[in-house]
């Protein structure tokens, strides 16, 4: 599972051996215990990779080659493409713009999601 975590400072990603549902129940009950708000519902989230990352025309191979239909890669400009995925929002309100976001996709389709995203926060990356 991809966890997507959107913060005031942004973006950071993790490759989680959980399940969507197994993550979301123990958030659950950790609200619960705490007596604080949470908020779940299917939704769609979306990042940024720069172009010149060798390794995104093999995402859209696996993804063509795999069927994958909830995960697509969109040009945003010549030097950036979006990745669109659907999943699970959760956040404290409807309406809150800091959250985490999971989706579960095939465990090659995650790993290089995974290492894409690891790529372009490299500091010093190959493409810069």
């Amino acid at each position: 599972m991809l966890k997507l975590n959107y913060t005031d400072l942004g973006l950071y990603m993790e490759w989680v051996m959980a399940s969507p549902e197994m993550l979301i129940a123990q958030h659950v009950v950790l609200a619960m215990r705490l007596a604080q708000n949470l908020h779940v519902e299917p939704g769609q989230a979306s990042f940024l990779l720069p172009t010149q990352i060798a390794e995104l025309r093999q995402l859209e191979s696996v993804l063509r080659d795999e069927g994958v239909r909830n995960t697509q890669v969109f040009p945003v400009d010549d030097w950036f493409v979006e990745i669109k995925l659907s999943g699970s929002w959760i956040a404290s309100s409807p309406d809150a713009h800091e959250g985490m976001f999971v989706t579960a996709l095939s465990d090659r389709t995650e790993a290089l999601i995974y290492k894409l995203w690891q790529l372009s926060e490299s500091p010093v990356s190959a493409w810069a």
